[in-house]
């Protein structure tokens, strides 16, 4: 038997950061990230891999309806948008003098300040 421990990984995407996604139907979409599932790598971001869905009638909605959302799309089909250009970069983390790892854009060096 083996003593390994799952750890979950660091993502490169926190919730607010502006994304682009580099892949799929939705590619060079823009938009803010609303939800990470960090067990499924998957992330819903505004206006982005939109779906409809059939929605039955209820007490809370009582006409039902046809109702667009957003799906989940796979955290590597999206960037972080650089904060000073606006131009998507690859997430890099250093130690500040506090010992706090802290997120910053590769392409400029700034720091990504979000959550």
């Amino acid at each position: 038997m083996s003593n390994k421990v799952n750890k979950a990984s660091k993502l490169h995407v926190k919730k607010g950061d502006t994304v682009l996604v580099i892949s799929g139907n939705d590619k060079g979409k823009k938009g803010t990230v609303l939800e990470i599932s960090k067990s499924k790598n998957r992330t819903i971001i505004e206006g982005v891999n939109m779906i409809t869905k059939h929605v039955k009638p209820s007490a809370e909605n009582p006409e039902g309806g046809i109702k667009k959302t957003e799906a989940p799309i796979h955290i590597s089909n999206v960037m972080v948008v650089d904060p000073a250009t606006g131009d998507p970069t690859k997430v890099g983390r250093k130690l500040n003098g506090e010992g706090k790892l802290q997120r910053f854009s590769k392409k400029t060096g700034e720091l990504i300040n979000n959550g």
